[in-house]
């Protein structure tokens, strides 16, 4: 069993600390016109794709049924905020409402747009290229373009203007450009108080890890499921970085060493490491895994040992294999001390009667702990730390070099190189409550493979600004050891 490469694993810890990028959104949704045909989902649309970015980090601007003067101001104001923000910010223009197409360029209309001749809408509607002027001059690394325009075309009987939906449109570099169908088709308004496309880009938006390419892969397959062909989402992109709507959830300190461990024992096949990762964590993300990892090994083990169980004369009645599997189910099922009692009287000589008996120290001195604590009892007297030899403190901490012995720290590691002391025995258990049978006086070195280059490795981590925590952690010598550990690595461990 490599119990060293336990300790070693759960007693490190680092976070890293994610720099958080500034997300600005303009949402616009017209509902409400005066001089066409009204639309009965676009503000409930913009509405629900606000509330929608707002979870995943966007400061969101919404503005509903604008007239032209009030879509202009806002369109200016989006982009002198682009501006201010910086080039790191990413950039998100939604538009639900009428849109239409005129000689290859695309027009969103505003609630007082009013039209008789098509060469005045320029002068009544808001060219879609002014959006992107405005998102390309604050020159930031990622712009997302979104509209939900092509309910119909309300001026079909103007010449000049009967055409469908809305002009593919060139995507200015860093930029992401999607549109509720493919150019020239109409996108359907909605039955059920919102569009299919915006329903269904509100909800894969909250897709965690997705990059934006599958996210609009995502609606595109829902929409023409929902529509049965009738609507095709479409995109074109210039995008030079990836980027996600939203991350999943940054880990805490405790996650992040859990995950190590995990990482580093669920390969193992050695179902010890994965029942002591399992005491370790028992409540943790990882403990479904660690489940069905263990069930397998167990039903792996125990075909095993059937299938090469050499053949014996007068064999003692032994239980069916079956009979061992059950046992075991039960008693990781229920967790109670009884259950792992029989199956170690049923099966006391088996693979995994190490790993029941580790699990019944464990319940025992649960019960054991219970018990001292429901009784009354005296304030102990505080456990003296143990021994430390510390030079007089010099106003930098001493220089600690690979090759020569430490200065400061407990008796067992003053005096010896890093090397020396890293394969020498803990003085701690790796678990609260592990048996001490399975860790004092194990040496290191028969469970793993230290090197400079392993322990350079872990010296750097506690060069963390957040390793306070694991600085204090009491094995396998103490938090003494890895402050050497952290000043061998402020010296590039030479």
């Amino acid at each position: 069993m490599k119990l060293w490469s336990l300790l070693v694993a759960i007693g490190l810890f680092w976070a890293g600390l994610a720099q958080a990028e500034e997300r600005i959104a303009l949402v616009l949704g017209n509902s409400q016109y005066t001089a066409v045909t009204p639309l009965d989902n676009a503000t409930n649309d913009s509405s629900l794709i606000a509330a929608s970015l707002r979870t995943v980090g966007f400061d969101v601007m919404l503005v509903q049924d604008a007239t032209q003067v009030e879509m202009r101001t806002a369109i200016a104001d989006f982009g002198r905020k682009l501006r201010a923000a910086g080039p790191d910010t990413v950039g998100l223009f939604y538009y639900a409402g009428h849109g239409i197409q005129s000689f290859g360029s695309n027009y969103l209309l505003p609630v007082d747009a009013s039209l008789t001749n098509a060469a005045d809408l320029d002068l009544v509607a808001m060219e879609a290229s002014s959006v992107l002027r405005q998102m390309a001059s604050a020159r930031n690394k990622t712009n997302i373009v979104i509209f939900d325009a092509c309910r119909n075309n309300p001026f079909e009987d103007i010449a000049d203007l009967n055409d469908n939906g809305l002009a593919e449109m060139k995507a200015p570099l860093g930029t992401y450009l999607a549109y509720a169908t493919a150019p020239g088709a109409v996108a359907l308004d909605g039955l059920e108080g919102n569009s299919p496309f915006t329903a269904s880009l509100a909800t894969a938006i909250q897709k965690e890890n997705a990059p934006i390419e599958a996210v609009f892969k995502d609606v595109r397959v829902d929409v023409i499921a929902q529509t049965q062909g009738f609507q095709t989402p479409w995109d074109t992109s210039s995008l030079t970085q990836d980027f996600v709507f939203k991350a999943s959830k940054p880990l805490t300190a405790e996650e992040v060493a859990e995950s190590q461990l995990w990482d580093s024992v669920k390969g193992s096949e050695d179902p010890v490491q994965i029942m002591l990762f399992l005491r370790s964590y028992p409540d943790g993300l990882f403990h479904s895994d660690a489940r069905q990892v263990l069930s397998v090994l167990m039903q792996d083990e125990l075909k095993t040992d059937e299938e090469e169980a050499p053949v014996v004369e007068a064999p003692k009645p032994q239980p069916v294999p079956d009979q061992e599997v059950v046992l075991m189910e039960a008693a990781r099922s229920s967790g109670e001390k009884a259950d792992y009692q029989a199956y170690l009287d049923a099966f006391p000589d088996v693979i995994f009667a190490e790993l029941v008996k580790i699990e019944i120290a464990g319940i025992e001195a649960k019960e054991e702990a219970l018990k001292v604590a429901a009784a009354p009892q005296a304030e102990p007297e505080p456990k003296p730390e143990p021994e430390t030899v510390v030079l007089p403190e010099p106003e930098e901490p001493l220089p600690v070099f690979f090759a020569e012995p430490m200065k400061e720290g407990v008796p067992e590691i003053v005096g010896k190189t890093i090397l020396e002391a890293a394969n020498g025995s803990p003085l701690f258990p790796p678990i609260e409550g592990l048996p001490e049978s399975m860790w004092k006086d194990q040496e290191c070195k028969t469970c793993h493979q230290w090197d400079r280059t392993s322990l350079c490795t872990q010296a750097v981590t506690y060069l963390n600004q957040n390793a306070e925590r694991a600085l204090s952690k009491q094995h396998p010598y103490g938090g003494s050891f890895k402050r050497n550990l952290r000043n061998w690595a402020k010296a590039d461990c030479q």
